[in-house]
């Protein structure tokens, strides 16, 4: 007999490790009725996932982490057991905006964050950008980004919250300049032509952990078995994901009314990392634009969440070092190793690494020796060692 598992999501093109688990049987294969449920916006789902009205959820890298900090006014905890996607963001602009970045000189080359986030600043434009939520990669990676480049972020910023489905709407009224949103909803600005992209996500992080598997604080440690079956059909759903011969499969199933509702044209551009950057037509290629498995995409490395606590920690005033030891204990690897033991997974033998010191695909030690991760570059070749206190 299947048991009934409920996990929420948000329409987005990397909500598909939950969404390929049901449809395509891997959460059936491990005795699992998983049950979706669409949530309007971010601040929703979490909400649902704390009350116990869902056991997991699609959920942003960050706020698992924003809640072991004390932040976002949610008295119950959440804790990240899986990476379900790696990438997959845009920042985008107005037409207007883009217009003023044209006559400046910026060519919309899709690669060079310096380049891009310097002809912004050159606007001398308070950009009012909108993000799905306070506590994202999103905003993240733009505070990151743009102080690097010394614009004291967020200070300089007008950040507004803006559901990811309504950011092309948000961007047609005119009451944001700009945005940095999962796909496929950058797209959507594109096609309907509100918006043209600027820069990938990946171009600012090469490797930034987006979407975790999250629960409530506490939940995988009570019922292991089901967290187990959850964990491991998901990873597989993420290893089938992760081979381009399955691409216009996902595509159409992303696409269906029930989840995503917009053409699979639109969703393949994402998940091929060929997208349309603008009305006019252009193309630019972005290889692992979103990633669901290669690189040990699902591990939950504990640098990366400390890396998430210490941005925040800076931005809202908190004691960096506190910030990051509370983020570390949030990504669970010592369950991700536990339970992905019985597949065919191949983990890295740490837990922590030095995030942005890989240039080039390279290979780490792993229970199989034959594991290799992706680049992980900064875009300002900064190195962050988890290990190094202030």
């Amino acid at each position: 007999m299947s048991i009934t598992l409920n996990a929420g999501y948000i329409p987005l093109v990397d909500a598909a490790p939950l969404i390929i688990a049901r449809e395509l049987g891997f959460a059936d294969e491990e005795g699992l009725a998983l049950k979706l449920h669409k949530a309007p916006s971010w601040s929703t789902l979490r909400d649902l996932l704390a009350m116990g009205q869902i056991e997991a959820a699609h959920m942003l890298a960050p706020v698992p982490v924003a809640t072991a900090l004390g932040l976002g006014g949610m008295p119950v905890q959440l804790e990240a057991l899986s990476v379900l996607s790696v990438n997959g963001n845009v920042t985008g602009v107005s037409p207007q905006l883009a217009l003023r970045l044209r006559e400046q000189g910026y060519k919309f080359d899709f690669k060079d964050a310096t380049a891009a986030g310097q002809a912004l600043i050159t606007t001398g434009q308070r950009l009012r950008i909108g993000v799905p939520f306070p506590f994202s990669m999103h905003a993240e990676l733009l505070f990151y980004w743009l102080s690097s480049l010394g614009l004291p972020a967020p200070q300089a910023l007008d950040i507004r919250t803006v559901p990811p489905p309504l950011m092309a709407q948000a961007l047609a009224n005119g009451e944001i300049d700009a945005f940095c949103v999962g796909e496929p909803w950058g797209s959507i600005a594109v096609e309907n032509g509100v918006g043209e992209l600027l820069l990938p996500g990946k171009a600012i992080w090469n490797f930034a952990p987006e979407k975790v598997l999250a629960t409530r604080k506490g939940w995988a440690d009570t019922d292991p078995d089901l967290t187990g079956r959850l964990m491991r059909a998901v990873w597989r759903a993420g290893r089938w994901l992760g081979q381009s011969s399955n691409t216009t499969t996902a595509a159409e199933i992303l696409s269906r009314g029930d989840y995503l509702g917009v053409s699979a044209e639109i969703i393949d551009r994402a998940l091929s990392g060929r997208l349309v950057i603008s009305a006019r037509g252009g193309e630019r290629k972005t290889p692992h634009f979103v990633e669901f498995f290669d690189g040990a995409a699902t591990f939950p490395w504990k640098s990366q969440a400390a890396w998430i606590g210490g941005q925040i920690a800076a931005r809202m005033g908190l004691d960096r070092d506190d910030a990051m030891r509370k983020a570390r204990e949030v990504f669970r690897s010592d369950l991700h190793r536990q339970h992905l033991s019985r597949t065919t997974s191949d983990l890295p033998g740490a837990s922590e690494k030095i995030e942005g010191s890989l240039s080039r695909e390279t290979a780490v030690a792993s229970e199989s020796g034959k594991l290799f991760l992706l680049p992980d570059q900064f875009f300002d070749g900064r190195i962050f060692d988890p290990t190094e206190t202030v």
